[in-house]
């Protein structure tokens, strides 16, 4: 028969024992406070320390703890751990720094193939080299010491983030004007001087859109059914017939488009779209035209075509790596999210006519895209 406990009986109030029996159920609480409600309750009860340590497979030092603090000092304390000191921290703050100076390497620095550390490589390098260095303390440390440590700075060694480094000198000036370019325009056009004849200059933005894919179903498409497929069915594989590129130049100020879609995009096709253009707007006018610095917008090819249409084109480029200054750029944005998306054809010759009837039908509705934000250039990072 077991022993009975010389402790003293626990009294609980009503709410007391509600409080520790939703507690003892709870799924989200600590596992510690859901077992130490378990253990309070039952010795509460009458059952004894023999049965209670059977029943929650706990130690009875655990059980005895745990009483103890709840005669002592009531049922929020039993609950509780006890206060106490911190240790003093083993690994010193010139081990964490040596940690983090070496995370801020590279690991072929160290004579290693990687390019990047990994927190377990991190953590046997320093494993290995540390004691040498006067910090025993990090002999043992693992992955999770590692991670800790570097945390706390915080310093991720083991990602990787890409920027675009800066490589054009006049790059604010570039914006600058462009940006000037743009307020011209949207002057103009709410001047309603668009469609006058005695118009000077006209204004475009022209940019190529490379590799759009002609993409060929296997299946056929499944199309949707009214209470049985609500949405269209695609097969997962298809075959790919190559790519084609849009060549476009975008009337800034009533928002026509002329466009041509080739196989590649090289100097030839980039003047048959100057063609258009020309043939396009009346002999007087002056053509403006914003745009990238592609080697075909300034090779030998081009320019000797330019020099024959003199007083005909003004360029006005974009910095480097600036491209998106281009406005144009919102148009192919919205041909990507309208038409383009999931675009299936049974050949290259498809794919072109659907891209020029898919721009034809944007021209009957044409949009006027514009430049809004003309503050944000003293915004732009260095």
């Amino acid at each position: 028969m077991p022993r009975k406990s010389d402790r003293p009986k626990l009294k609980l109030s009503e709410a007391e024992r509600a409080n520790l029996s939703k507690l003892s159920q709870s799924r989200t609480a600590p596992r510690r406070e859901v077992e130490r409600a378990s253990i309070l309750l039952k010795y509460a009860a009458g059952v004894n320390i023999s049965s209670i340590k059977r029943d929650l497979k706990v130690s009875r030092p655990t059980i005895y703890k745990c009483i103890d603090k709840a005669l002592a000092a009531g049922i929020e304390t039993g609950l509780k751990d006890k206060y106490h000191s911190p240790k003093q921290p083993v690994i010193t703050e010139e081990a964490k720094a040596w940690v983090v100076n070496l995370a801020c390497t590279k690991p072929k620095e160290h004579g290693y193939a990687a390019e990047l550390w990994t927190l377990a490589h991190l953590a046997k390098h320093t494993r290995t080299y540390a004691p040498a260095a006067g910090h025993e303390c990090l002999s043992q440390a693992g992955k999770a010491t590692i991670h800790r440590i570097l945390k706390a700075h915080p310093v991720q060694p083991h990602k990787m983030k890409y920027y675009l480094e800066k490589r054009d000198e006049e790059f604010e000036q570039k914006m600058q004007e462009l940006l000037i370019v743009y307020k011209e325009v949207n002057l103009q056009n709410t001047e309603n001087n668009v469609n006058e004849h005695d118009k000077k200059t006209i204004t475009i933005s022209i940019d190529e859109k490379p590799g759009i894919q002609a993409i060929k179903n296997i299946a056929p498409d499944l199309l949707p059914k009214p209470g049985l497929f609500p949405q269209m069915g695609r097969d997962h594989e298809y075959k790919r017939l190559g790519t084609v590129s849009l060549l476009a130049a975008l009337d800034l100020h009533d928002g026509h488009v002329i466009a041509q879609v080739h196989d590649r995009h090289r100097s030839r096709e980039f003047i048959s779209l100057l063609k258009e253009v020309d043939e396009y707007y009346p002999a007087a006018w002056t053509i403006r035209i914003t745009l990238d610095n592609h080697s075909a917008h300034i090779s030998k090819e081009t320019m000797s075509y330019l020099a024959t249409r003199p007083n005909r084109f003004i360029y006005v480029h974009t910095p480097k790596h600036g491209s998106w200054l281009n406005l144009i750029e919102t148009f192919f944005s919205k041909i990507s999210r309208t038409f383009l998306r999931h675009i299936r054809v049974e050949s290259k010759e498809e794919l072109k006519k659907r891209i020029l009837k898919g721009i034809e039908e944007i021209n009957a509705e044409p949009v006027v895209h514009s430049w809004r934000n003309f503050n944000f250039a003293n915004n732009v990072s260095q």
